[in-house]
């Protein structure tokens, strides 16, 4: 109950916050909170595309929660990702039909597991921090994915129908995309169902498992780990592949479910790599807190659409966006400060 209050609290502050910036740049601050949810939920065919939004911001979650059980910081979801991206398009977009379908998912797959596994690597090889090798190589993963579009290489269009004649992948053959669910008006990728059913697995792994036991138990104490015969390095290079994977995933349902007309482009990622880090964040490393938590920031991404469509200019919309995000990432900050000032307090005392 106490968390509902601070979750109360913050929000009713972002809000204010955000009509005031509104009303000072001379738009309708009225017009903030009915947008955010028309464009989230009321408006017809709303929420299926919210639900669709919220499948690789889960994905994404779940493999920054499985990597924290070892206490693993993995901030480079979002290049993991667009290498997933890139690997489904480099497959789909040379054949069509199921089979090319779900090979270029398990593919995309593939890459963002064997990125994440550089930097495992390179912390059990050369001792790097994982959250500075991951960090890092987002910013190589987004110029290797960007060469991938140039002339040279072998994943540009190089068709008469180019829109644009951009820097972009060939589109999605219309037999090898995903399918949707359609349901009281709205399209819902099928990848939303399978996103919740990982998210019960990792549930289940992780607190079921003898692997899962084992991971909290390097994660808590590495050298007892050691003792029971659990190796440090081979749950850390697993640990990461896993969460890299589960991130790869996330792009390659996002290329096959529609992002960017089913072409893969540049800036293809659009932020879902952070986002889905502070889904995990906000959620407390909780899987199945972060499946409620992903369609909350899914909602504030397509809302933002509508509050954009209301005459609000773009910059203001980000930072509207960005104040809601902050007042979901307050509360559980808020209560980890207060529980270790209380423990520091209690040390006092004795």
């Amino acid at each position: 109950l106490f968390m509902v209050y601070l979750y109360t609290l913050f929000i009713g502050c972002a809000l204010f916050a955000a009509a005031v910036l509104v009303w000072a740049t001379g738009g309708d601050w009225r017009a903030v909170l009915p947008a955010l949810i028309n464009g989230s939920i009321a408006k017809p065919g709303r929420w299926g595309q919210t639900l669709t939004e919220a499948a690789p911001l889960l994905l994404v979650a779940l493999g920054a929660i499985v990597a924290s059980r070892m206490n693993l910081v993995n901030i480079g979801q979002e290049g993991q990702l667009l290498v997933g991206a890139a690997s489904a398009a480099m497959i789909a977009t040379r054949g069509s039909g199921i089979f090319i379908l779900i090979i270029s998912i398990l593919f995309g797959a593939l890459g963002g597991a064997i990125w994440s596994s550089v930097a495992a690597l390179l912390k059990y090889w050369r001792k790097v921090p994982v959250v500075v090798s991951t960090l890092l190589m987002v910013f190589i993963a987004t110029q290797l994915t960007g060469f991938l579009l140039t002339k040279k290489s072998l994943l540009l269009d190089r068709s008469a129908n180019r829109p644009n004649k951009t820097q972009t992948s060939g589109q999605l053959a219309a037999n090898t995309r995903l399918p949707y669910i359609h349901i009281f008006g709205n399209d819902i990728s099928i990848a939303v169902p399978i996103s919740v059913c990982i998210a019960l697995i990792v549930v289940f792994v992780l607190n079921r498992t003898i692997w899962g036991f084992r991971l909290n138990m390097v994660g808590m104490n590495a050298r007892v780990a050691q003792r029971f015969g659990v190796s440090e390095r081979g749950a850390g290079i697993i640990t990461l592949a896993i969460g890299g994977a589960l991130a790869g995933l996330a792009g390659s349902f996002m290329f096959t479910s529609g992002a960017a007309n089913y072409r893969y482009t540049p800036g293809f990622a659009n932020n879902v790599g952070w986002e889905g880090l502070l889904v995990a964040l906000v959620s407390r490393n909780q899987p199945l807190v972060a499946v409620v938590i992903a369609l909350v920031f899914a909602g504030l991404r397509t809302g933002s659409s509508f509050l954009a469509s209301t005459g609000i200019q773009r910059e203001i919309v980000d930072v509207v966006r960005a104040l809601l995000v902050l007042a979901l990432l307050l509360p559980p900050a808020y209560v980890f400060l207060r529980g270790n000032s209380h423990k520091d307090k209690s040390k006092g005392d004795k």
